[in-house]
Parts: structure tokens; sequence; C-alpha cells
């Protein structure tokens, strides 16, 4: 009796045992293949890293570094200084062309935005940094100086403080355009979604004469092209053709932004680029010697640093330099900014009289 008990007991040990043993095999496999998943997902996540950091890198200008350190922690402000050449030859000295887009980017954590303000390309500026005193269209300091010459000329302009640029090459977007035009070769129709290349985005962001509201119907259509670059350089559907924005960026790209502030930009500013907003300094059209400017009158270069400075957290300031000590010699001398005759505008020495 005891024998048939312990016999009969032993098919359903032999049942419990297998299936003890088939669970821990199956369990088995499933941490093997979620191990193997885990390494595959590290594996591309690294390949991923060092294809983006060889990228970037390549972008990087070390002749205009600025430390960085503890600068983007996702609660400091900063700004950048975005510019647009017309020329590819972004390693090259020789070669450096004048800036077509000049647009300052204020990133605002407190209020998980970012703030686009256009600076259009005839205004007329101090170039600093000179060895001597000299005044051109704003568009000029990066032809004169490059980036640094750029950043501290807009920087002196409207009196903030401007440490990180980026120059590009614009392309690879989904726009759909704010008027229909022909420019360059390229047709654009109002409202319709169109995929821009390089040349596209430039001749779309380029035209002027054909634009009811002017250089200031062009510097909207810059802002555009900028957020759906912000946009899309942060969306994670951009891994999917990842190769060939790397390529893209390395080739059309130049800043003093190293590879970790962009890490962190990335990583901590995620939210800001949801929201933004958009403003530009309103200039008077003028003649310097037989050429066009755009001439900003004091009150308003007032009002565009007020605004920069409140989104950086910064308190106001008064306004003083070159060019409202030319604003103010010209009026005295008859010049008005309220008519609408084409008026020519007169530059005084500010090297010698501004700093008296």
């Amino acid at each position: 009796m005891k024998d048939r008990k312990q016999r009969s007991n032993h098919p359903h040990n032999s049942r419990v045992d297998t299936h003890s043993y088939k669970n821990r095999h199956i369990w088995v496999w499933v941490i093997s293949i979620v191990a193997l998943l885990a390494v595959a997902g590290a594996a591309y996540f690294a390949s991923v890293y060092f294809r983006t950091k060889s990228a970037v890198d390549k972008t990087y200008d070390p002749k205009t570094a600025v430390k960085t350190t503890g600068e983007f922690d996702g609660k400091k402000k900063f700004a950048v200084l975005l510019m647009g050449t017309d020329t590819g030859a972004l390693d090259r000295t020789e070669k450096r062309g004048r800036t077509d887009t000049m647009i300052l980017a204020v990133v605002n954590p407190a209020k998980k935005r970012y703030t686009l303000v256009s600076t259009p390309r005839d205004t007329m500026a101090q170039m600093v940094g000179s060895e001597s005193f000299k005044t051109e269209k704003i568009n000029a300091a990066y032809e004169l100086g490059g980036a640094k010459m750029s950043m501290d000329s807009v920087s002196k302009l409207i009196n903030v403080p401007i440490k990180y640029y980026a120059v590009v090459n614009m392309g690879g977007i989904n726009i759909r355009p704010t008027l229909s035009f022909e420019y360059g070769g390229y047709i654009f129709k109002k409202g319709k979604l169109t995929h821009m290349g390089g040349a596209g985005a430039l001749a779309y962001s380029r035209m002027r004469y054909d634009d009811p509201r002017g250089d200031y119907g062009r510097q909207e259509r810059q802002r555009q092209v900028i957020t759906t670059l912000i946009k899309k350089a942060v969306s994670i559907s951009s891994l999917s053709n990842l190769d060939s924005i790397l390529t893209s960026v390395s080739s059309n790209v130049r800043t003093n932004l190293p590879f970790s502030a962009m890490q962190q930009i990335a990583m901590n500013y995620r939210s800001c680029a949801n929201s933004s907003s958009s403003d530009y300094l309103h200039g008077y059209n003028a003649m310097i010697d037989d050429a066009a400017y755009q001439v900003q009158p004091t009150s308003e270069l007032q009002r565009i640093s007020n605004l920069v400075r409140k989104e950086l957290g910064l308190p106001k300031e008064t306004i003083s330099n070159n060019e409202t000590f030319q604003n103010e010699k010209n009026i005295a001398n008859g010049f008005s900014f309220k008519s609408e005759k084409t008026q020519h505008y007169h530059i005084y020495d500010y090297t010698e009289e501004g700093d008296n």
C-alpha cells in the first residue's frame, strides 16, 4: 500500500517538476531577450551618441570659445545670436560672407519659451572691434571680423550681453509659405506645405523686394525657418534620418557652443521649444553716403533692449552708444524720424566726440 502511494505520487511530482523547469526555461529566455535588447539599445544609443558628438565637434569654433560650466542647468536664461551667411565656406575666413539673417534667440526657462528678435541686415551700426572707428550695415560685421565682431556689434547696439552664436545654412524642413512668390528658381505658394532643402530655405528667407512688407516680411520668414528648425531638432522623428541630419549639421553650422553644452541645452531646455514669441527692430530708411540704410530711432533701440533684458532677467538700463550719439547729432542738425521724405543721415566721429 505504501509502495503504491509512493508510485502513484511519482508521476504527479514529475509533472510539477517539469512545469517548474519549463517556467524557469521560459524566464531564462525572457531575461536573455531583455538583456540582448538592453545591450542592443545601449549599443544603438552609444552609436548615436558618438556619431552625434563627432558631427557636432566639427561645428565647434575654438577661436571664440567661452566658459560654459553650469550655464545650462535648465534654470539660467541665455541668448544665442543666430546668423545665416551668403556663403557655404563657414571655415574659411578669406571667404566669409555677409549675414543675411541676424536673429537673437533668448531662452527663458521660467516662462518655458524662447524669443526671437531680428536685426535688419541694413541697420546702421558701429563695427565693434574694428581697429579704427567704423560704421557699416550690421550684416557686414561677420565679413569684417567674424562671429566675434557680429556678437559684439549686436550686443553694443541693443545693450545686452551675447556670449554664444551659431552660423547656419538653413534647409531640410517643411514650411507653409506666408505668401506666394518666385525667387532664385524656386516657386512658393502661400499656405501650401512645402519641403525645402538648403537652397530652397535660403531662397525663401532671402526674398525681400516682392514682399509687401519689405524687409520686415523677410525677417518674419527668417524667424519662421528658425522656429521650424528648432522644433525639428528636438523631435524624436529626427532619429529616423539621423545620418543625413548629422552630415548636414557638420558642414552647415559653426558655433562656439561645445557638444557638452548642446547636450545640456537639449536635456534641460526641451520644454522651451514648444512656445515662442518674436519681435524685430523697426528702423527708418535713410541714405548714408549714397547707400540705403536703416537707422534705428533711440526709442526703438531702448524698446528692444528692455524686451531682451527682461527676458534675460536683467534690469533696464538707459541705452547709450554710437547709434544714440549719431541720432542726437543728426536730430540737432535737422534730421527727423517723423518725416516721410528720403533724408541723408550723417556719421559723426564717435571716437572723438562720443567719449567726451
